[in-house]
């Protein structure tokens, strides 16, 4: 019987880590002396080969029905990413969704907003996604695109981000780091395996950075500390523990919207601070991850999961913020636009979560079956004070802002606005017939009970909704190399919050179902990954419809349909060239919306096409490689009326690795430089709560680093 877990000697599984061969080996082994392993190459590069979040558990990418994207630490290492904008630029399918500067991300994948509610995970537990979670402990990042009901249940029809966590390892490194601006960053990663018969084992990340942006008054903080436990109880049994906490303070950046609300804004400085104000403060995010699994296996065939996570985020936002003008709710057309002390502290979003499951192997009827079933609960809350959003005077986008004395209108006591519970039963039976065809068998069946409060304090509505939500794909392998599927699911998304100067301000709507058909081929292939997929994705189209003669009303009314051919390709082009590559077409249109001028054209922020690369190339100098990147925009819409489009673009980043010993110990010197021609372009033009706003890409920026092995 294999463990879940082999006892080794730390010195040999460094060696199985760094050999990706930790499957298979033996549970008894002879101790020796250490061994120390030094300037190892990783074969696997920036490809992965299995994940996480295409299934119920851990699968390979090769037989996985879906569209999944892997990107492992050695990428986020070369890439010197701090947060998860920065690693979802390595894929075509993804773009930012109302993502400033000191404020949580979001983001778009296929055309479809990604819900911080129900869109985030660490080792597949739900997270609350109003925080920009901290990459220094993460050991992949993993994004599912397209529908994910069978998965998580509640969840937006773009994909679902999962986080995997590191695992303890003999390893102590520390890390530093700085930009041209002056940060200064310093993280530390120590782990190992102790006990008698080593059966515990920890994992420590430490880090603290003191943020420098490129925009004037926007300068903030990080502390950082995360641990995970895993002990081997018996050969049979796994205990694994993570709990991670992070306080992030950064004055936050609001964006422009379009002049006179049809024309976009010339010669801006990506560098200017809208709004800015005296009396601002940071916004300040405090955030509390925890996760637990308990894992048994009863026999070769059978085995099962208890897990439970809690998180919970406190965000204190004291802002000036700049939005809209005397002309309306866009900027005016000469540049002026009002500011508003805009206050939301004691923001409290929480989601406790457990899960069952149990997965097995066996033979019915003449086929191979990999079933599993299981149960899980969720309660999601969210406690919030009134809106409080005061107007203070204006500004101009070229003469800068004024000083302006703050509001003195007290902020009244924190409210509970929803409370939201789910529970699901499911099941997943992955069939083989034969060495050539396959079948995958889903559902969730999802209870949800949801309840939410006007800001008044009043009862608003309260949702009783039992859904099915489906999951099939059939599966034709011609080769054991080579995989092709076509497959269809069901979901269930959370109801969108009507904006602040709606009729039904602040409501949340119901929950709506989306639905996708997907077909795909995937091959394997002399060290490369190809990936092909072609997708169309329905859900009912939430938005704020202009009324006459009165304040618009936030609505569900007809459906965008998005349509999209994804193809990616990974791993080694030769020897010494790793690559990883994609591209997107997507075509996304309004439909029955019954407001003409939102259809018959693109989506806003959705670009018709779409491509990033990202490269590594061995010099001949031992140790040395060459980094490379490139990413690609088509124009894209800046409104729902699809009359105003903004350019598209090209941005080159350039870096460099060097691998090496100083004083006896391996070192690894990064450099990266993102925007190398200091390129201007508006990366997200994506509306939030009912608003349209923009924001520039990052001007040239570099960045370097040093990471020591102990």
């Amino acid at each position: 019987m294999t463990p879940l877990r082999p006892r080794l000697p730390l010195g040999l599984l460094g060696l199985g880590l760094a050999l990706h061969s930790s499957q298979g080996l033996a549970a008894d082994s002879v101790t020796l002396a250490p061994v120390h392993i030094s300037q190892v190459q990783d074969d696997s590069g920036y490809q992965a080969r299995e994940a996480q979040i295409g299934g119920l558990h851990s699968a390979p990418l090769l037989d996985t029905p879906a569209a999944v994207s892997v990107f492992n630490r050695q990428l986020l290492d070369d890439r010197q990413v701090r947060k998860l904008s920065e690693v979802l630029q390595s894929d075509a399918s993804v773009g930012d969704s109302y993502a400033p500067i000191g404020y949580y991300e979001n983001f778009n994948v296929r055309g479809f907003e990604l819900n911080a509610a129900s869109s985030y995970r660490i080792n597949g537990q739900t997270i609350a996604g109003e925080q920009n979670v901290a990459l220094e402990n993460k050991q992949q990042v993993e994004l599912l695109k397209g529908l994910s009901g069978l998965q998580s249940g509640v969840s937006e029809p773009g994909g679902l981000v999962n986080y995997v966590t590191k695992r303890a390892e003999d390893v102590r490194s520390i890390t530093v780091s700085s930009n041209e601006q002056g940060e200064r960053y310093l993280a530390t990663d120590l782990g190992g395996w102790f006990g008698a018969e080593r059966q515990f084992g920890l994992r420590l990340n430490l880090a603290h950075e003191d943020i420098r942006s490129y925009v004037d008054h926007a300068d903030g903080k990080r502390d950082f500390a995360a641990v995970a436990f895993d002990w081997q109880i018996n050969p049979d049994a796994v205990l694994e523990l993570d709990a991670e906490y992070q306080h992030r303070e950064q004055f936050s950046v609001p964006g422009y919207q379009l002049l006179g609300g049809s024309q976009l804004p010339h010669g801006v400085d990506p560098k200017d601070h809208l709004a800015w104000q005296s009396w601002a403060k940071p916004v300040q995010n405090d955030s509390l991850n925890l996760g637990g699994r308990f894992k048994y296996q009863f026999n070769d065939n059978w085995n099962g999961t208890l897990s439970a996570s809690r998180s919970k985020v406190v965000i204190d936002d004291y802002s000036a913020f700049a939005w809209g003008s005397s002309e309306g709710a866009f900027f005016g057309g000469n540049g002026d636009y009002d500011i508003y002390d805009f206050r939301s502290p004691d923001d409290t979003r929480r989601i406790d979560e457990a899960q069952a499951t149990l997965d097995g192997r066996f033979d019915a009827l003449g086929v191979s079956h990999e079933l599993t079933v299981g149960t899980s609960a969720q309660r999601r809350t969210l406690d919030q004070r009134p809106g409080y959003n005061e107007w203070r005077g204006p500004g101009n986008i070229h003469a800068g802002a004024p000083a302006l004395p703050p509001s003195d209108k007290p902020i009244r006591d924190s409210e509970r606005r929803l409370d939201s519970r789910q529970y699901g039963l499911f099941f997943s039976d992955h069939i083989t017939f034969n060495e050539h065809w396959q079948t995958v068998i889903g559902a969730r069946e999802v209870r949800l009970d949801e309840k939410t409060w006007k800001e008044t304090g009043e009862a608003g509505r309260h949702t009783r909704q039992y859904q099915l939500l489906p999951n099939a794909a059939l599966i034709y392998k011609p080769q054991a190399d080579t995989t092709l599927y076509a497959s269809y699911s069901k979901g269930l998304s959370a109801g969108g919050t009507a904006p602040w100067y709606a009729s039904n301000a602040f409501e949340i709507l119901a929950p709506t179902l989306s639905r996708q058909l997907e077909v795909g081929i995937k091959r394997d292939w002399q060290g490369m990954s190809f990936t092909a997929a072609l997708f169309q994705i329905r859900q009912a189209y939430q938005y704020a419809r202009p009324e006459a003669n009165t304040a618009p009303t936030y609505v569900q009314a007809g459906q965008q349909k998005n349509t999209g051919l994804e193809l990616g390709a990974s791993g080694w082009v030769t020897s010494k060239l790793q690559i990883q590559a994609s591209a997107a077409a997507i075509r996304a249109r309004v439909q029955d919306s019954d407001t003409d001028a939102y259809e018959g054209h693109q989506a806003i922020n959705v670009p018709r096409l779409r491509a990033a690369l990202q490269a590594d190339y061995a010099l001949p100098v031992p140790g040395l490689a060459l980094l490379g990147g490139a990413r690609y925009s088509a124009s894209k819409y800046a409104s729902q009326a699809g009359n105003v489009e903004v350019g598209g673009y090209t941005v080159f980043d350039i870096g460099s690795r060097y691998r090496t010993q100083i004083g006896g110990y391996d070192t690894v010197l990064r450099l990266t430089v993102d925007n190398l021609f200091d390129k201007r372009y508006w990366r997200d033009v994506g509306d939030y709560l009912g608003d349209n706003y923009l924001f520039q890409g990052a001007p040239r920026t570099a960045r370097l680093s040093a990471s020591v092995s102990f």
